[in-house]
């Protein structure tokens, strides 16, 4: 699988994870909040995750 090399990713859970070195495989991602404003990292997150 190809992946992009702007999107660094760890998650190797998602399905669009590279599976040989720390990338996603799609052309963009979605990021994501929870709350009304983002003040932290833990407010955020990648919408474009599947579970693979």
């Amino acid at each position: 699988m190809h992946h992009n090399s702007s999107i660094g990713c760890n998650v190797s859970e998602c399905k669009y994870h590279c599976k040989e070195d720390n990338y996603c495989t799609l052309d963009k991602i979605q990021v994501t909040k929870h709350s009304a404003m983002a003040n932290s990292v833990e407010c955020t997150d990648c919408g474009s995750f599947k579970k693979d």
